[in-house]
């Protein structure tokens, strides 16, 4: 076998391990117990919130996890949507593909924290779309916005990929 196919193989082959491990954790520890998913969607509901303050909007939160603008109850931040199933795919990517681990120690929470930032985004965008246009919320709830997270993904690995990465010889 040459060596983009080992590569390859490896590759795919930790990837699976990582999101096997990951399910193993989140489904025994993490998600039975519910505090993690709880302050982090209370977390991105006030980001949220704040994000549309800062540009004019009179938002805030009900109940924590649900984002208001004028009072009115506009976007629920659930643990599906969150994003922390999305750390964990994003770190998943850089630690199972080759790359000096010094890098990935700061590479990996950089990444995070701007994944945090666009699901920040996309929730106000959310909260936006539920006033100006609600009918169409649920086609960009699934798949424009999913599409553009998970692009932003992609591209943060593909960065890693070219820039900071070191495949094997």
């Amino acid at each position: 076998m040459d060596t983009r196919k080992r590569q390859l193989l490896r590759f795919g082959l930790l990837s699976l391990g990582i999101y096997f491990l990951w399910l193993g954790v989140y489904e025994n520890w993490l998600g039975p117990d519910h505090r993690l998913d709880t302050e982090l969607s209370n977390n991105i509901a006030a980001g949220s919130a704040f994000a549309l303050r800062l540009v004019g909007f009179d938002a805030g939160t009900a109940s924590q996890h649900i984002v208001t603008i004028a009072g009115q109850q506009v976007v629920a931040v659930w643990p599906p949507c969150n994003g922390l199933v999305l750390y964990a795919l994003f770190t998943g990517f850089i630690l199972a593909f080759p790359g000096p681990a010094k890098s990935k120690l700061w590479f990996i929470p950089i990444g995070i924290a701007a994944i945090y930032l666009i699901n920040i985004l996309r929730v106000a965008a959310l909260a936006l779309n539920h006033v100006y246009a609600r009918g169409s919320v649920d086609f960009n709830h699934h798949y424009t916005f999913t599409f553009i997270v998970y692009a932003f993904i992609l591209l943060l690995w593909a960065l890693w990929v070219r820039r900071f990465a070191q495949p094997a010889a």
